[in-house]
This record gives C-alpha cells, sequence and structure tokens, in this order.
C-alpha cells in the first residue's frame, strides 16, 4: 500500500512539474486515462531509475556533493529526471524533458518539493 502511495504522489509531483514547465510534456491526449495512466508509469519509471541508478551516481559524486554543500545533489536530481525521459522514450512512452536547463533542473526541484509535501501530509500508517 506505501509503494502505490508513493507511486501516485510522484505521478502527482510529475503532473505538477508538467503544468509549470513548458520543457516538460506528455503528449498523449490532455487528461484522458492515457494521460493518466502515462504519469502513473513515467512514476514507476522515475521511482526505479531513484531506487537503482542515483545511490550509485550519489557515491560516484560524494566529493562533489560535499564540496557544493549538497548543491549537486540538485545536478543529479536533474539528471535522473533527464534519464527517466530517455527511457520513457526508448519505451515509447509519451514524456519528454527538452533541456537540461531549465526544464530538467527545474522539473527536478519541483518533483521533490511536491513529494516532499505529499510525504508529509499523508501519514505513514
Amino acid at each position: 500500500m506505501r509503494f502505490i502511495i508513493r507511486t501516485l504522489a510522484a505521478a502527482v509531483a510529475l503532473w505538477v512539474a508538467v503544468q509549470f514547465l513548458d520543457g516538460i510534456d506528455v503528449t498523449a491526449p490532455e487528461y484522458s486515462a492515457s494521460y493518466w495512466g502515462t504519469l502513473l508509469v513515467v512514476a514507476l519509471i522515475f521511482g526505479l531509475i531513484n531506487a537503482i541508478v542515483k545511490p550509485i551516481v550519489k557515491g560516484l559524486g560524494c566529493a562533489l556533493i560535499v564540496l557544493t554543500l549538497g548543491l549537486f545533489l540538485l545536478v543529479i536530481n536533474a539528471a535522473m529526471l533527464l534519464l527517466t525521459s530517455w527511457v520513457a522514450g526508448q519505451l515509447s512512452i509519451p514524456f519528454h524533458v527538452d533541456s537540461f536547463w531549465p526544464d530538467a533542473f527545474f522539473g527536478a526541484i519541483i518533483i521533490s518539493v511536491v513529494t516532499w509535501l505529499l510525504s508529509w501530509l499523508i501519514p505513514d500508517d
């Protein structure tokens, strides 16, 4: 149940990023079942990438994270969003992030903040 709630929260966060940034697109018909399904699938892909790839990248970039007082984590989060866009493209999922700056960078910030707010509002039990 917790996994489902986290996936739904990530899908909502992706939706917010799509609404605010022109460079992040879901090309499915707006607000249709395929649109929401696309957001759910992309949220699953994003979660898998964050669970598998992100720890490796954070380990390799540990020195830069410390040197920049954690600001390099913003770059890592943006890279994970770009990687999600690439994987979605390989799987023919209608989700695309145009560029690293400003789309992926600010999209990652929006997704992080919205996910944090939703996890704060939704109790763990």
